[in-house]
């Protein structure tokens, strides 16, 4: 599917596809037909923040605060479309009351290359409200972490499935390396980890009839402070 007026593009596979199709010269966008069966309304709902819909909320209108693991885990549940991960710090945007982002942190962890105080983060998970744009919703959020915290740098993955060219730029993240593709074995229409992370090494075809998909593989980005 092609939407030339927001130079984007979507690819959805059917059960079979041995692998990723090359990206278009536009923006493309990878998903596997179990992802549009089990999440259909989370995949609409973030198509359609790509073409503009949604209401619009500048970050300035809203209020960060501490959310605890059980309101992190059911908003990421309901509106994100990856696993919820309850994380180490959580914290949520609030517009009169109302949660419309959230962001999920790790704990520090010592890198061994660096000086023995040095503590790097890792931003594990973010997300909107379904049908929501939080303008300036992860630069606050960020801050506010950064505020509490004082870390070195933050690091995160972004779904190369999703983005090949990540707006966190904009923020200061800079790319620093690539995850190979995951592969993932679909039994019944669930989503199971495989052993392997190489396409060329997945099983197309199983005998109880499920079958192997490989994504796009991630990019690492790391904020430097």
């Amino acid at each position: 599917m092609h939407a030339p007026e927001l130079d984007l593009s979507v690819i959805i596979y059917l059960p079979g596809v041995e692998k990723r199709l090359p990206n278009a010269l536009n923006r493309t966008i990878h998903i596997d037909y179990d992802q549009v069966v089990s999440d259909v309304d989370k995949l609409c709902a973030r198509l359609a923040s790509l073409y503009g819909n949604g209401q619009v909320v500048y970050a300035r209108k809203t209020v960060v605060a501490r959310i605890d693991k059980r309101v992190s885990i059911n908003f990421l549940d309901e509106h994100h479309l990856q696993m919820a991960i309850p994380g180490k710090y959580r914290y949520g945007l609030f517009q009169d009351g109302e949660l419309l982002s959230v962001a999920i942190f790790s704990g520090g962890r010592r890198m061994r290359d660096q000086h023995e105080g040095y503590r790097s983060f890792e931003l594990i998970r973010f997300c909107h409200k379904s049908n929501f744009r939080v303008v300036g919703g992860l630069s606050k959020l960020l801050k506010s972490f950064i505020k509490d915290f004082q870390p070195n740098d933050i690091m995160t993955y972004v779904d190369r499935d999703w983005s090949q060219d990540s707006n966190l730029a904009t923020l200061g993240f800079k790319e620093v390396g690539e995850i190979a593709p995951q592969c993932y074995l679909i039994v019944n229409g669930l989503r199971q980890i495989s052993s392997t992370t190489s396409p060329a090494d997945a099983p197309l075809k199983h005998a109880d009839e499920s079958y192997s998909v490989c994504n796009s593989g991630s990019t690492k980005l790391v904020l430097r402070l």
